[in-house]
């Protein structure tokens, strides 16, 4: 456990960013290892297939992260408070509510997936490998949300090391399994399902019985687990409003996926491969954030709201250096970094598009999620969701409906830095009101505070 109220800001960001940016680093690894395999041992359908499920398992997980991300501020704020046993409370109380949360979520992602595959336009020679993927990874939820819970706790707690080596573990064990089901006994699609399912429940039930042993806050008792009504709403009404955001993005990139599906399995495939690469191209701005939302609800819970500008500016510079450089890289090296996933031709030349329009603006990106991540630090996460419901709904589908119409998949990927654009613009209108400073779960001089 580490208290971020006590020393240099941008030090002390750094230092808790960096394992957390390394344990994602392995995470998408992981991920990556899966495309790779998926497009050079089954083919661009299964390529494809993987792609159009990631909407669909971001919409069943979404409201239950949001819930992970009220509990994770919570925890942060009562920690930096010294409110010891409300932190233990609210980690009962948030171990309870996901797992009940991942077994119902977990019956209607496999009730409901072959519709929304069908309502979204699905290539047919697509859909069988979607179907099999989705249904076998949606079964092994219990340990993504009980793995990924548990992380999100420890970085409350200012952990963010003891999540990493787990990381490591699961990481490794997902490649493992991979090659054995995947190149050895040749089971297909549904070999890279099950290996990530071994892989995290391998490394949630590794954690847990390493937390019951070690660590002096987290314990993993069912016997012993206390249900806080009081810290249950505050979680809710913290978390509420993100899981929603969470959601409706989830919606818009079965949206986006819709459209990308009207020009056919080559698309989908580089779609799919290009928002894996996307995806580690974005971690150290979504860690960098994470890093600053705890780090601004432990310094308003320790009552040194004055320490948050400065921690702002000093992510802003970090990530804006790091932004730039993947950028640089991603254009690049386009065609080199598609063709690690698939060797189709065509597949390559339209990822490379994507990810030189795309790249381009890495450094919108960065600003909008390290903004956005002070307001979430103190508790307002209900002006975020909004601010990206806008950005998402008002202008990225409707943008990438009507230029891809005119300009063809050229158009889809365009509306991406137009939604960044506005979602920054506003997030950062919002921050200078200041009015999200009144949010916070513990008390704190607000006069203190300079935006």
């Amino acid at each position: 456990m580490k208290d971020l109220s006590v020393g240099k800001e941008s030090k002390l960001i750094l230092q808790f960013a960096t394992p957390m940016l390394l344990g994602n680093v392995f995470q998408q690894l992981y991920n990556i290892v899966d495309s790779i395999i998926i497009g050079r041992f089954i083919g661009k359908e299964a390529l494809a297939a993987v792609g159009a499920s990631f909407p669909i398992l971001f919409a069943v997980i979404s409201l239950v992260i949001g819930f992970a991300t009220g509990a994770t501020i919570i925890v942060a704020q009562y920690f930096g408070a010294k409110q010891m046993e409300k932190v233990k409370r609210t980690i009962d109380t948030f171990y309870i509510v996901m797992f009940f949360a991942s077994i119902v979520f977990s019956a209607l992602g496999i009730y409901f997936s072959d519709d929304i595959f069908r309502l979204i336009q699905l290539p047919e020679d697509v859909l069988p490998y979607a179907s099999l993927y989705l249904k076998i990874y949606l079964s092994g939820l219990v340990f993504f949300f009980g793995f990924n819970g548990t992380s999100a706790i420890l970085r409350g707690l200012g952990d963010s090391k003891t999540p990493l080596y787990f990381l490591i573990i699961s990481t490794f064990a997902n490649i493992f399994f991979d090659i054995l089901f995947v190149v050895v006994f040749k089971w297909g699609i549904a070999g890279v399902a099950i290996g990530t399912i071994m892989a995290q429940g391998g490394a949630f039930i590794t954690a847990i019985i390493y937390l019951n042993k070690y660590h002096k806050v987290v314990k993993f008792s069912l016997k012993n687990m206390v249900f806080d009504r009081d810290i249950f709403k505050k979680s809710v009404r913290i978390g509420l409003p993100s899981g929603l955001q969470q959601s409706f993005v989830a919606l818009g990139l079965m949206a986006l996926i819709w459209i990308v599906n009207l020009f056919g399995t080559d698309t989908i495939a580089a779609y799919s491969v290009a928002m894996r690469i996307d995806s580690l191209a974005m971690m150290a701005a979504m860690n960098f954030a994470s890093a600053l939302a705890t780090f601004v609800g432990q310094n308003l819970g320790a009552n040194k709201p004055e320490r948050v500008r400065s921690g702002l500016i000093a992510t802003l510079k970090m990530t804006t250096i790091i932004s730039i450089t993947i950028s640089i890289i991603a254009i690049l090296f386009s065609k080199q970094l598609m063709g690690i996933f698939t060797t189709d031709e065509n597949v390559i030349a339209i990822g490379a598009r994507y990810l030189i329009i795309v790249s381009s603006f890495y450094v919108m990106f960065s600003t909008l999620f390290v903004i956005s991540s002070v307001m979430r630090g103190a508790g307002d996460t209900l002006v975020p969701m909004f601010i990206t419901l806008l950005a998402l709904w008002v202008v990225r589908i409707p943008a990438a409906y009507f230029l891809s119409r005119h300009f063809g998949v050229d158009g889809i990927w365009w509306s991406t830095p137009m939604g960044w654009f506005v979602g920054m613009t506003f997030s950062f209108i919002y921050y200078k009101t200041g009015r999200w400073k009144r949010k916070a779960i513990v008390k704190y001089d607000e006069d203190k505070l300079v935006l």
